[in-house]
């Protein structure tokens, strides 16, 4: 379990510095013109702040457990990216539809797995 756990984590992160990483680089009208049709519109700064949280979340899955420092903060930030992905999924589902809400769905599960597998570490 702590094997399938650790993998689960490096993934989520790369995920996340990757994405986070996207909409910090960005500017706010790039994300605009390429965004798909029917997208809800959130403003500019709002994406900075969500694509900061994402990175930081990354961190905060990954290096508690490599430091052995403060590791009960690997559940919390699997939970502070979890509410991220509920609130994703809850735009794209009125936006776009239930089928763009798919990756966002699949990550928060993947979230919630690692919160509930590291609750221990509290």
């Amino acid at each position: 379990m702590n094997i399938s756990l650790w993998i689960m984590q490096i993934l989520l992160a790369l995920w996340f510095l990757f994405a986070g990483g996207i909409k910090l680089v960005m500017s706010a009208e790039a994300m605009e013109k390429n965004s798909p049709p029917n997208t809800i519109h959130l403003p500019g700064m709002f994406i900075k702040f969500i694509g900061l949280c994402e990175v930081l979340g990354a961190f905060g899955l990954v290096l508690p457990g490599l430091t052995k420092i403060q590791r009960g903060l690997t559940p919390l930030a699997a939970l502070g990216l979890l509410i991220i992905m509920i609130g994703a999924v809850v735009v794209s589902v009125m936006g776009p539809g239930f089928g763009a809400a798919l990756p966002a769905l699949v990550t928060g599960i993947f979230c919630a797995f690692v919160a509930y597998g590291r609750r221990d570490w509290r």
